[in-house]
């Protein structure tokens, strides 16, 4: 299914016009005045062995090297660390498209999901397929996100609603991450929304004394997520679930603040959780809570952007020293793309975010929000040999500015070459 070239034993990219993202070590985020700042090599090199970065430096230490093994020229080109998209929900059924329409002729959001449609329609139609045939649609979802220049990608459940459908959505996560060159972590979301002939209170019983323990017994999750909104769970209801969690090994991550000032912050930062993510709706009082903490605010600008909803307020968030991170919310209701580049451009022209500041948010943040900071995020010396080599561009703010340009021109995870590489 993958499309990869046949690897030997090194990978150099040379001639690089700038490699951007260079750090010694990475141990965390990078947060307030420091996103706008990205450390780089001009004309540089690159080397990467048995799947991990060997080593990078200018041009005129190249030389001095003997490599053995296929060679890249990256004239007038940018490499960068492979985005890490920390907040997805790769793993469903089918698209919604029709809802897409019903909003376009004037029904809201909160109408269609009352309808039967949203969360609870991308449930249906979930139960309804196997878990072979969902492994095979998540392939496709993951072989498109690799060829935009992801490598490490965080996936939800959410869409089953039930014990049997959950799990089989957190095989089907975990299986994409053995079966494909994505770094996968997987997070349980089954308080995405209630499930129709059920009471809130049961279906959190059901959650607390029957999904987790199921879960955790297969190992197939990393991290324990609650959807804190009105009309789906309080916050007093996201502290319960996730402290539950927590007492079984999961790490909190949390959807808040989309759509109100729901508690989302707060419980957040009462759970320690790993990141809390959307914000579209965040006051002073949110962000001072979050300056003293170690939760991740993750925000979605593909959500509002498909919604027609306001933006997180990333210029005021960034100003006061927070750091922020940027992912796709890939999903087939809210926000149906997987393109970190053209989130990226939203975080320039809708959040006034700097070119600089959306890749640290897409790269190094976004490693730390899914705790993959030890193998992704930065061109490191031991990290994962997964970057993304531009097409000939003018500058690296071309990457936001040209919003619907396809300027990824090559792609290597673990050191394999993906999609049509130009070889020496």
């Amino acid at each position: 299914m993958f499309s990869q070239m046949s690897s030997e034993s090194s990978l150099a990219i040379v001639n690089i016009r700038s490699l951007v993202q260079v750090r010694e070590s990475t141990t965390t985020w990078v947060s307030g005045n420091k996103m706008d700042y990205l450390p780089s090599i001009s004309n540089a090199f690159l080397i990467i062995e048995q799947e991990k970065i060997a080593a990078f430096g200018p041009m005129e230490k190249f030389r001095e090297l003997h490599v053995h093994g296929q060679v890249i020229d990256a004239t007038d080109r940018f490499v960068l660390p492979a985005f890490a998209d920390s907040h997805t929900h790769l793993v469903f059924a089918n698209s919604r498209e029709a809802e897409f329409v019903d909003r376009i002729k004037g029904k809201s959001y909160a109408e269609i999901a009352t309808a039967g449609g949203g969360i609870l329609n991308s449930a249906k139609n979930l139960r309804e397929m196997s878990e072979d045939e969902l492994f095979i649609k998540s392939c496709l979802r993951a072989e498109e996100l690799l060829a935009l220049g992801t490598a490490a990608v965080e996936i939800k459940s959410g869409y089953g609603l039930t014990t049997k459908d959950e799990l089989k959505m957190l095989r089907v996560a975990r299986r994409v991450g053995r079966e494909t060159p994505l770094k996968v972590k997987t997070t349980f979301l089954g308080a995405h929304a209630v499930p129709q002939g059920i009471s809130k209170k049961d279906y959190i019983a059901v959650i607390k004394e029957e999904m987790i323990p199921a879960i955790v017994e297969e190992n197939l999750a990393d991290y324990i997520d609650v959807f804190c909104e009105k009309r789906f769970f309080t916050r007093e209801e996201t502290e319960d679930i996730v402290n539950v969690g927590k007492s079984f090994g999961l790490v909190p991550k949390i959807h808040g603040n989309q759509l109100h000032r729901s508690g989302g912050v707060q419980a957040a930062v009462a759970t320690g959780a790993r990141s809390v993510d959307h914000l579209e709706r965040i006051g002073r009082e949110e962000i001072e809570l979050l300056l003293n903490s170690s939760t991740m605010p993750t925000l979605l600008p593909g959500a509002a952007f498909f919604l027609d909803d306001c933006y997180p307020p990333a210029r005021q968030m960034i100003d006061a020293g927070l750091p922020v991170a940027l992912a796709t919310d890939f999903n087939p209701g809210s926000s149906p793309t997987g393109n970190m580049s053209f989130i990226l451009s939203l975080a320039c022209i809708r959040m006034k975010m700097t070119p600089e500041e959306a890749i640290n948010a897409a790269t190094i943040n976004g490693a730390y929000a899914m705790d993959v900071l030890d193998t992704h995020g930065s061109i490191t010396i031991g990290k994962a040999g997964s970057v993304v080599i531009t097409k000939p561009i003018s500058s690296l703010a071309y990457l936001p500015y040209s919003f619907g340009s396809l300027l990824i021109e090559q792609v290597v995870a673990n050191g394999e070459l993906l999609y049509s590489p130009l070889r020496l």
